[in-house]
C-alpha cells in the first residue's frame, strides 16, 4: 500500500456534447482548464458506444491483465478515475471505470475499465485538479508492464 497527503485546487464541471468522444472531450477540458493532474469522483450520463475491457474467454495467464475490448452500445453510465501527467510526452492521461447498464436488455450491466466512449445525449463529469504530489504513471516489470499511479518523486 502506498499513500500520500493530496493538495487539491479547482473543480471543473465539463458538459459533454451529443455524439463527443469521451476521452477527447475529457483532455480538451484538462487543455481548457490548465489542469495537468486530478480525479474524477464522478460522471453520469448516455454513452451510445463504448469499449471497456473485459473477455468471456478464460485468460491463459489468469493474473495477467486483459486488453480485450467488449464493445456496448445504448448506455446509462455512472464511473469515476484519475489523470496522471507525463512530462516527457506534456501529455494528460486518464485511467477511468465505467459501470454501464443497456438500456435495451433490461439495464442488463457491464463495469470495466473504459478505452473508448461516444456519448449519447449527455454526459456530465466533475475534475478536481491536484496541485500536490505529482502524479505519474510508471510501468512496473512485476505487474507485466502495467502503469499504475505513483505519487511525487517515488
Amino acid at each position: 500500500m502506498r499513500s500520500h497527503e493530496m493538495r487539491t485546487g479547482r473543480s471543473v464541471l465539463v458538459a459533454f456534447e451529443h455524439g463527443e468522444d469521451f476521452f477527447d472531450g475529457l483532455l480538451e477540458a484538462c487543455r481548457a482548464n490548465d489542469i495537468r493532474q486530478g480525479y474524477i469522483p464522478m460522471f453520469i450520463g448516455g454513452m451510445a458506444t463504448a469499449e471497456i475491457i473485459g473477455s468471456c474467454e478464460r485468460p491463459a495467464d489468469p493474473q495477467a491483465p486483459i486488453w480485450t475490448p467488449v464493445h456496448l452500445t445504448g448506455l446509462d453510465v455512472v464511473g469515476a478515475g484519475t489523470i496522471a501527467y507525463d512530462p516527457a510526452t506534456g501529455t494528460s492521461q486518464p485511467h477511468v471505470h465505467l459501470s454501464a447498464g443497456i438500456r435495451g436488455y433490461s439495464a442488463t450491466a457491464h463495469t470495466g475499465h473504459l478505452l473508448r466512449g461516444t456519448v449519447q445525449y449527455l454526459t456530465e463529469l466533475v475534475i478536481v485538479e491536484v496541485t500536490a504530489p505529482a502524479l505519474r504513471r510508471v510501468a512496473d516489470p512485476d505487474l507485466y508492464d502495467l502503469a499504475v499511479l505513483r505519487f511525487g518523486a517515488e
